[in-house]
């Protein structure tokens, strides 16, 4: 089999296409014929040895993909060859076939093709536990999304209006925003492209502020740097302040924003949160089929890529120049 290859740290440009041999199911796992890989920001990470998890090399980024079970090991009987499933694996994706625990697959519904299941548990998942079980959301509260036009930043947006809240989407082009729109955002904000100057920071918590009628009750915030400390200044009495991700840098806040606010900032690993609670993981994916199934919630996939392609597609997530998701597809 064929497989995208990192074996070396650096960017995508250092990632091969290699001849590999076909897995093989152990107990308890199963092999999947590869059919899409949805890219996400830990795959532009992960190969620069930026993660959280250094996977041994050589190793396929993708941590998120869908398929069809080939062959299934012993002890296993929730799936079976020709079932069509998902499969979070943290990374070896980008490869014609791969080897995942059994426990890890979910079945896909009839209804939903490779590209938008390959597109969808991660970013979904993420912004679901985010806002459902971190952020606490009441309907009619304000919720402002900041890198709103990403695969985490607009399903923040369609997940927020399942939820009732009224939200603001900011990105760093109207073009972003106009996108964020046509998904059910109410409102629609473009920062300046950072890094920012003091002065621009104050304009922009001055901007959040004046848009949302005087602040926001809950921050996600998938950007980090410049742009964390404004919009924890636009925050409400008791809001929350959600820490997804850094594209922007690493942000240094300022503590006495939060007593003066009484406000808190709450961390959002999704992906231990699987691992620590599967019950209440099980509960939330259940939930999202069910907002697929009544048109609630929607991937969007901004491009797609064949498998040779596979650097060219986390190139375009690096430049931050995705719209939703993009896909490689198999």
């Amino acid at each position: 089999m064929k497989a995208v290859l990192s074996k070396a740290p650096g960017g995508p440009e250092t990632l091969v296409i290699e001849d590999q041999p076909s897995p093989e199911a152990g107990k308890g796992q199963v092999v999947l014929d590869v059919k899409a890989v949805g890219v996400n920001y830990p795959d532009v990470l992960i190969i620069q040895d930026q993660y959280q998890f250094k996977p041994e090399r050589p190793f396929s980024p993708g941590g998120e993909v869908s398929g069809v079970v080939k062959t299934v090991g012993e002890g296993v009987t929730s799936l079976k060859p020709g079932d069509r499933v998902i499969g979070s694996t943290g990374w070896g994706g980008m490869a014609e076939e791969i080897l995942v625990d059994a426990h890890r697959c979910i079945p896909i519904p009839d209804e939903m093709p490779f590209d938008e299941a390959a597109a969808f548990i991660m970013t979904y998942g993420t912004s679901h536990y985010a806002l459902k079980d971190r952020a606490d959301p009441k309907p009619g509260e304000i919720l402002l999304v900041l890198g709103a036009a990403g695969g985490v930043g607009i399903a923040a947006v369609e997940l927020g209006k399942a939820m009732g809240l009224k939200v603001i989407a900011a990105a760093s082009s109207q073009d972003k925003v106009d996108f964020c729109l046509e998904k059910g955002a109410d409102l629609g904000l473009v920062y300046p492209s950072g890094p920012l100057d003091r002065d621009q920071q104050k304009e922009l918590s001055s901007r959040i502020k004046e848009l949302s009628g005087g602040g926001v009750d809950i921050i996600y915030d998938g950007v980090g740097g410049d742009y964390a400390e404004p919009a924890l200044r636009s925050m409400n009495w008791e809001g929350r302040f959600l820490v997804i991700g850094f594209p922007a840098g690493i942000p240094k806040l300022p503590l006495n924003l939060t007593l003066l606010k009484s406000c808190d900032v709450r961390g959002v690993f999704w992906g231990a949160f699987v691992a620590r609670n599967p019950e209440a993981n099980a509960e939330n994916v259940a939930d999202l089929f069910r907002l697929y199934k009544e048109g609630k919630i929607k991937p969007h996939i901004s491009n797609t890529y064949p498998l040779d392609q596979a650097a060219d597609a986390i190139t375009e997530l690096m430049e931050r120049r995705a719209q939703g998701k993009v896909v490689v597809t198999v």
